[in-house]
């Protein structure tokens, strides 16, 4: 259950990342659930320079079977080797409205990945809102793999591809990145890290990023067709308070910089944010 410890409100304010739980060995016939609640605060749309609050809920699940539930992720282990982890993923990719992204459940420790409305959203409007006029993106489910190789016990390798996303349901968006597990900071403090850097093919980045002829005309905003590439590289740290043996406090902060023809869209008013949550979860 050791590896468990290196949690994470999945909550990134882009649903940019699927990341998988690491695997967890259990008795047949088992499994481990946390559940609670988070806040986070993240851009209102990827390159938003506005932000929201919400208050969401936290689950995640895994079985001795393999088969796990992280936030608005699930898929299944099928490695038996304990230094690869492999499987099929699949995930909910959030809508976007001209309000920005809709509501997400956060796992404990998934990023990076993420439609359900949260429980209370407080945001803050502009009245410049550049996606005024667009269209709306509606929530799509994505399917794909993962795969992740142990460097080191501490050290993971972790990579995903799904496909899915977008109106036209042709995006893909993959990621690949790099973990430090759990480093024991005090008794019941551990501190992970993170690094990743995300892809997405061009009808993924139309969709998030491009401005049609249509949507140009009524919203004044030039003409863009981005091409696909690198999307965004992304950085971050948790903090993981083990208050008793079934409560535990997990805090986290991602940074997130667009890259390539993504960052130059004429609908990113800042291409670097910060994402911050924490939540109270309590294990079943």
């Amino acid at each position: 259950m050791k590896k468990l410890f290196a949690l994470v409100l999945a909550v990134s304010g882009s649903a940019a990342s699927a990341q998988t739980p690491t695997t967890n060995p259990m008795p047949d016939g088992s499994r481990d659930m946390y559940a609670g609640l988070g806040v986070v605060s993240a851009p209102r749309y990827e390159g938003a320079d506005s932000r929201k609050t919400s208050v969401l809920p936290v689950l995640q699940v895994q079985w001795s079977n393999g088969v796990f539930i992280s936030g608005m992720s699930a898929g299944m282990h099928l490695s038996s080797s304990p230094t690869v982890e492999y499987g099929p993923l699949l995930a909910v990719h959030p809508r976007r409205t001209e309000s920005g992204t809709g509501g997400r459940v956060g796992g404990v420790e998934a990023g990076p990945s993420s439609t359900l409305a949260p429980t209370k959203v407080l945001e803050t409007f502009r009245s410049d809102n550049p996606l005024a006029g667009m269209d709306e993106i509606k929530a799509r489910p994505e399917a794909g793999a993962f795969f992740n190789y142990y460097l080191a016990p501490e050290w993971r390798l972790t990579s995903s591809v799904l496909a899915g996303a977008g109106n036209d349901r042709n995006g893909v968006r993959g990621e690949i990145g790099v973990q430090r597990l759990a480093m024991q900071l005090a008794p019941h403090h551990t501190v992970s890290v993170s690094a990743g850097v995300s892809f997405a093919n061009r009808a993924y980045q139309q969709s998030y990023f491009g401005v049609s002829a249509r949507e140009a005309a009524t919203t004044g905003h030039r003409s863009y067709r981005p091409d696909g590439g690198v999307k965004d590289v992304r950085i971050g740290a948790r903090w993981n308070w083990a208050l008793s043996p079934s409560w535990m406090l997990t805090s986290s902060v991602q940074a997130t910089r667009l890259a390539g023809d993504a960052r130059r869209s004429p609908l990113v008013e800042r291409p670097t944010n910060v994402t911050v949550s924490t939540a109270f979860a309590y294990r079943f």
